[in-house]
């Protein structure tokens, strides 16, 4: 018998492409080979030419069917794209690369969502396939109850709730309000597409959840195909960026007192608007604390943000990108204002750092609940009647949770029973090695 072949193929965006690397790496460990399949035009803006990744990990790509002048940040167009063109060209990629090792080839495949399509064709290939759910185990749950959701008439046919209420889809999940699920901002097609996908996706024997059974554990009663096997942290700096990583940050972290940095990042696809910025950028200015600011680069969010004259920013560093791993890890971190992603989400929650929630879209509302009502390991930022964060909420909300040691608490603990999780015989380690026994 050969060793367990992974073709693994995430959805063009580092919310996707970071986690199930971060997957690659750990089965790699495993003795397990990987073939990591990009989009063209990701693969060649990804930062993939590291040694570790070189010598563990086989890199082939497909066409996405855009030109290279088309507009990339529209996911609907990237989405429906990737849909009609790369399904006709898998088999053949499937066949090219098995004729490279006959003994070894291809067993089970890996998507992340929207890319159920491969799901498919490997069925109908006969080769095993599981899904990698980058957000929490709960937005997964939510998008899986949606059938029962409109049954019972909490949602409509376009996934807008009926009206204001709680959910509570198992009774021991925690109860969650309608205005955080996590389809809040998606438009009738996207919505479609979601509930399209969930259909799809159980083709996949196992549902693999970067998350831990103790950070949300009512939810894995909702199906048997929920495997928690995170938090996935192999490598500590982010091979697989789209962006360069500013590594001067860390030289200005080693310089800045123990505890003392507010770290400000809203991951790779939060865009706020000029007034906002300006709000926030004055905010950080009247906390009179260091701070380390993401500010991704312009061409990338579509907005070219102007800091307002009145801004002064002496007490903190401006970046584009950081090891984010690694900055969360520095002593000098104090708390994280966070857009709630679960990427950031889980790897806040590894790192022992308290939450500032700043949710855009998505998942991020009900990471926010979890981080607030459940794990309680941070706080809300309250918008104003106009929907704007002010900097004087930001200055309150800052100088509260720097003061709150209760909350410092919890987020160690949370953290201890987190790194539990991944030790040799942790609960998410027994998980993983179930997982790679049943592909071979």
């Amino acid at each position: 018998m050969g060793i367990p072949h992974f073709l693994v193929i995430p959805y063009p965006i580092p919310g996707h492409i970071n986690p199930l690397m971060q997957l690659c790496h750990v089965l790699a460990k495993h003795g397990c080979k990987i073939t990591f399949l990009n989009t063209e035009f990701s693969h060649k803006r990804t930062n993939n030419n590291n040694e570790q990744s070189q010598e563990t990990i086989n890199f082939v790509t497909l066409p996405d069917g855009l030109e290279p002048e088309d507009d990339r940040s529209d996911q609907k167009k990237v989405l429906f794209s990737i849909k009609r063109n790369m399904p006709p060209l898998l088999p053949k990629l499937i066949e090219e690369v098995n004729a490279l090792d006959d003994e070894n080839k291809i067993c089970c495949i890996i998507v992340t969502f929207n890319m159920g399509w491969a799901l498919e064709v490997g069925h109908n290939l006969g080769i095993k396939g599981v899904l990698l759910w980058t957000g929490s185990a709960t937005s997964l749950a939510f998008c899986y109850s949606i059938p029962k959701l409109i049954d019972d008439g909490v949602i409509d046919s376009a996934g807008i709730y009926t009206k204001d209420q709680e959910i509570q889809l198992s009774p021991n999940m925690p109860k969650m309000d309608t205005k955080n699920v996590p389809w809040r901002t998606f438009d009738k097609i996207i919505f479609d597409h979601l509930a399209q996908q969930m259909q799809t996706m159980k083709l996949g024997h196992w549902w693999l959840c970067n998350t831990t059974y103790d950070l949300e554990h009512a939810t894995f009663s909702i199906s048997p195909k929920f495997l928690p096997i995170g938090p996935l942290m192999e490598n500590d700096s982010n091979k697989s960026s789209f962006w360069q990583e500013d590594m001067t940050s860390l030289d200005w972290l080693d310089k800045q007192p123990s505890q003392s940095v507010v770290y400000v990042s809203f991951g790779s696809l939060a865009v706020m608007d000029q007034n906002q910025f300006n709000e926030l950028a004055l905010g950080l200015d009247l906390l009179d604390k260091p701070f380390l600011w993401v500010v991704r680069p312009s061409n990338d969010n579509k907005v070219n943000y102007a800091y307002p004259d009145e801004f002064l920013g002496t007490k903190g560093k401006i970046v584009s990108w950081v090891p984010q791993k690694k900055i969360l890890n520095h002593p000098a971190i104090a708390c994280f204002i966070s857009h709630c992603g679960w990427n950031s989400t889980i790897e806040g929650v590894y790192s022992g750092i308290p939450f500032l929630c700043w949710p855009f879209a998505t998942d991020q509302f009900t990471n926010k609940s979890y981080i607030c009502d459940v794990w309680k390991v941070g706080f809300e930022l309250d918008k104003d009647e106009n929907g704007i964060v002010l900097k004087e909420e930001i200055k309150k909300k800052v100088e509260q949770l720097l003061q709150d040691q209760d909350i410092k608490e919890r987020s160690l603990k949370l953290k201890e029973l987190t790194l539990e999780n991944i030790v040799e015989d942790g609960k998410s380690s027994k998980n993983l090695q179930n997982f790679i026994n049943w592909a071979m």
